[in-house]
């Protein structure tokens, strides 16, 4: 499974690189974990920094489900994936807005697509969305991300402006105002993959620096490693990893953010309209 970005220009990954020079692994300083004010994890002052928008990818489902936890009993590390928007325009938590997030499962493998090896129109794992809540914040269950052909380890995430709850715990309306990804440390991802079953997947890694999108997802300001600390005495236990982002929610990116499916009441549905030669190309806040 290789996705190959046409007309795409490489951009320079040294904002990129001086972010991974710095260790993002606070289990021997902090003993942070689900429970932790988001006044000591995130500090009493937000951080108003805008970070860059990135390529949508080809396997963005439009309407999953509101959920935190999107486990599915996929195996793999647990991750705990807690995340705190800011509204750059004001400085303040971004509220009420919806925040999608997928990535594929150990193995490389996405849900609730068609595309060759896949998982299929049917499948919903490591998928979800949840609403912030007054501070800013969103929680998920899911598993460290694998990889995949030319891709490195990366979570995908969408937030929606405007989007309505709808009471069959589905969303509708609004606009996509900030797509991105999350990369992680390379000694992380190096642990990570040498337990099973991600160790069983013969597809050759890609490093971060090889990645054709890392380059986006960096500013001199912005960091785009999110902190994490491993739960318990052993990686099994699990990771906690939290990041800050700020986003500016007037933004319109839909046309960026077309989705290859869409999730409805009798299933999953291939889009008709989905446009590939747009989902390889990142908005112009980009890195």
């Amino acid at each position: 499974m290789f996705f190959i970005v046409p007309f795409i220009h490489r951009r320079t990954l040294q904002q990129f690189k001086n972010w991974e020079q710095s260790t993002h692994q606070k289990s021997s300083s902090l003993n942070y974990n689900s429970s932790t004010p988001v006044s000591t994890l995130f500090g009493a002052t937000a951080n108003c920094i805008l970070a860059p928008d990135n390529a949508n990818g080809p396997y963005f489902v439009f309407g999953e489900r509101i959920r935190s936890n999107v486990t599915e009993g996929q195996p793999g590390i647990p991750l705990h994936l807690e995340l705190r928007f800011i509204d750059i325009n004001t400085c303040k938590p971004a509220s009420n807005i919806l925040v999608d997030i997928w990535s594929c499962n150990a193995t490389g493998v996405y849900s609730g697509v068609s595309a060759a090896g896949e998982g299929g129109l049917k499948s919903t794992f490591l998928r979800g969305v949840q609403q912030t809540n007054a501070d800013g914040v969103v929680n998920f269950d899911t598993i460290f991300p694998g990889h995949y052909a030319g891709r490195a380890t990366h979570e995908h995430i969408i937030t929606h402006t405007g989007a309505t709850l709808n009471a069959n715990g589905t969303y509708s309306g609004g606009h996509v105002s900030h797509l991105s990804q999350l990369f992680f440390d390379t000694p992380l991802v190096n642990a990570v993959e040498a337990t099973a079953p991600y160790n069983t997947n013969r597809i050759a890694r890609t490093s971060n620096d090889a990645d054709l999108f890392t380059g986006y997802s960096a500013t001199a300001a912005y960091d785009p490693f999110p902190e994490y600390m491993v739960l318990g005495d052993q990686l099994s236990h699990g990771i906690f990893a939290w990041a800050e982002i700020g986003i500016n929610l007037s933004n319109n990116w839909d046309q960026y953010a077309s989705w290859a499916a869409y999730l409805a009441a009798d299933g999953g549905h291939d889009n008709p309209k989905f446009n590939m030669g747009v989902v390889g190309t990142p908005p112009n806040t980009h890195g």
